[in-house]
């Protein structure tokens, strides 16, 4: 079963208000990004559904209510019916956008054929799973645990035009983010090389998140909307250790040696 997560980016982005832009009314048009989930339903269907089935059951939180874009193309009319599959993936909680991949000639295509326009696929992504409960003996008391939030390490540089997205927590890059390349975090993102792309923190809003990395080079640091271009960084951060947070509608940006 392959599953891929799309998303318009910058996703939720805010632009910052200058003192400028208090003293006049202006018309404001505002938009907002949403991830949406691809699904590819692949002959035999009902094997897929079942491979679907196991994978809400190992982390069901995350598919739970997620918007959703079916992806027809390596099926047949034959295969599946289409009215009969929307109807048996909304039955699974999902909630179906659009169809794409289907002949017009299809019985209920006219309802739900026509893809989304936009947006670019930012490759398969391996979901969440969840993790068994531990066993607890009864005759002991347990001990307070630490909460250890989730996070994905990530031990390869990310390269020119690779997308990351991480909506369950932080995000740690071992080398470098190349230029092209986006990492979008739902926690902070840490990067122990050269940050030259694009970063999003906190980008399902998380206004606490931050960004730290060990050289500045980047294109575009963003917290919870709110973000910085390379011509908004002080040039005297360049190629130095900074971290990045939030600070009302403001990304403030410091040195850390």
């Amino acid at each position: 079963m392959e599953i891929i997560i799309d998303s318009a980016r910058p996703p939720g982005y805010r632009a910052r208000v200058t003192p400028d832009s208090r003293t006049k009314p202006v018309f404001r048009v505002h938009g907002r990004s949403f991830l949406v989930l691809v699904l590819r339903p692949e002959p035999p269907v009902d094997e897929w559904l079942a491979e679907l089935d196991a994978q809400v059951a190992r982390s069901p939180t995350f598919l739970e209510s997620k918007p959703v874009l079916v992806d027809l193309g390596g099926v047949t009319e034959a295969d599946a019916d289409l009215v009969w599959l929307v109807r048996t993936l909304q039955q699974r909680g999902l909630r179906v956008l659009a169809v794409e991949g289907t002949d017009p000639s299809w019985a209920g295509a006219d309802e739900w054929g026509g893809a989304i326009p936009g947006g670019r696929s930012t490759g398969e992504v391996e979901l969440p799973v969840a993790a068994a409960p531990a066993v607890q003996a009864a005759a002991v008391e347990p001990e307070p645990a630490e909460i250890v939030p989730a996070g994905l390490v990530i031990a390869e540089p990310v390269r020119s035009g690779q997308t990351v997205i991480y909506p369950a927590g932080d995000v740690t890059v071992l080398g470098s983010i190349a230029s092209g390349a986006e990492v979008f975090a739902g926690g902070s993102v840490h990067v122990y090389g050269t940050l030259r792309g694009r970063v999003v923190a906190g980008f399902n809003g998380n206004s606490k998140a931050r960004v730290f990395c060990r050289r500045l080079e980047a294109e575009l640091v963003a917290i919870d909307g709110v973000y910085r271009t390379a011509d908004d960084m002080d040039a005297a951060l360049r190629g130095r250790p900074v971290q990045a947070w939030l600070h009302g509608d403001t990304v403030v940006m410091a040195a850390m040696d």
